[in-house]
């Protein structure tokens, strides 16, 4: 099992692992895996190294895939058909072709693709485009509809995003297994106390008449932040403080998404996808905003820059060093910022032009370490010392 700093890479084309040992250095990719899947979100559990990473689509369905050596051999657990089981099982020679077999998959059609994962007390969760929340008790070999979400008064009146209407972002407490947040595009932050039985729906602003004004369809109004929720962290300590960049700003939370407080104030735009907590100072956070939605989608001014707070939003500063400062059209998507563990802690970003960057400084200065991947999805670290 490979030991130190593995940067956990989810693409269009598979699975990637960027190994750079104990020391961050010397990166080297291995890949593509999961059978050129579009892979959405590859977690691991550092304690058994064991590696999952969750996508699929129209050709193959849903799955997610298990590596329990380091990623030398997968294993998938499919999950929904796709487009290639209708073909094979009306073609022998499709089939033959194909090396296809018939399965039992046990959610038949009910969801394309798994857009996110989360691995806490024992419990691998997963959600699902669209959104749907599932739960495995045995390593991902199987897996279990939480019907609590489905089953939500408001479930009749989300809108999708422009993805889809995708459960994206997988929140558990370290502390306690019966408390999960989640965030789905465009329904907004849920919440559970009872392990994912039953959700209430935090988008609640704490000033409101401070928030108004703004025309753009997924700005706050009505008292809420906006549902278009695009990533969300709970930061380290024992109280529920939670952060999370959505299509229109950066929030934070003090009370487990009770109330939310708009920390946009000081970033160059509205617009953005990720944000990162510091593994050990809460009030420590990283962002990397884009120009809008509708202006490209890149960093603005086409220099880019993560952008970092130390007061919990209070005030920015932006990081440069090392990232391209000229003509980068580059978008960061909303699972493709991961952070390590270490002292200092590392920060790693992809683009969907196939790059890795990495900080060593906790984000003070940047160095590319890997290029020319597919589209980057997801990029999460499984550190073994």
């Amino acid at each position: 099992m490979t030991s130190g700093v593995t940067v956990l890479v989810g693409t269009t084309k598979g699975a990637f692992l960027l190994n750079g040992g104990s020391d961050r250095g010397g990166w080297k990719v291995k890949g593509p895996f999961c059978d050129g899947w579009p892979i959405n979100h590859v977690i691991g559990d550092p304690e058994s190294g064991t590696i999952w990473a969750g996508g699929g689509g129209e050709w193959s369905g849903a799955g997610v895939w298990r590596s329990v050596d380091g990623g030398e051999t997968w294993e998938v657990t499919r999950l929904t058909k796709g487009t290639l089981d209708d073909w094979a099982a009306n073609d022998p020679e499709t089939a033959k072709f194909l090396n296809w077999t018939p399965q039992d998959l046990p959610f038949a059609d009910d969801f394309s693709q798994i857009w996110s994962l989360g691995y806490a007390h024992g419990t691998l969760y997963a959600g699902t485009k669209p959104a749907r929340f599932l739960a495995s008790r045995d390593g991902g070999k199987s897996f279990a509809h939480l019907e609590g979400l489905a089953n939500h008064p408001s479930a009749d009146s989300w809108n999708p995003g422009a993805a889809g209407l995708v459960l994206h972002t997988i929140v558990s407490d370290p502390d306690n297994p019966k408390k999960l947040w989640i965030g789905i595009s465009a329904a907004g932050v849920f919440a559970s106390e009872d392990g994912g039985m039953t959700w209430e729906r935090r988008n609640r602003l704490s000033n409101a008449a401070a928030c108004e004004g703004h025309d753009h369809p997924a700005s706050p109004r009505d008292g809420e932040t906006g549902h278009c929720v695009h990533n969300m962290m709970r930061a380290p300590g024992d109280s529920d403080l939670l952060y999370q960049q959505n299509h229109h700003g950066v929030w934070r939370s003090a009370d487990g998404g009770l109330n939310w407080d708009n920390i946009t104030d000081g970033l160059p735009s509205t617009f953005g996808f990720p944000i990162r907590v510091h593994p050990r100072d809460p009030d420590t956070i990283w962002t990397l905003p884009l120009n809008g939605d509708t202006e490209g989608r890149f960093p603005p001014g086409a220099a880019a820059a993560v952008w970092k707070s130390e007061d919990g939003g209070r005030t920015w500063r932006d990081k440069r060093e090392g990232l391209p400062q000229e003509a980068c059209f580059f978008t960061v998507l909303r699972q493709a910022m991961g952070g390590d563990t270490r002292d200092p802690a590392g920060l790693y970003f992809g683009t969907n032009s196939g790059s890795v960057f990495a900080s060593l400084d906790e984000g003070e200065t940047w160095q590319e370490i890997a290029r020319h991947l597919p589209t980057v999805l997801a990029v999460e670290v499984l550190d073994r010392g």
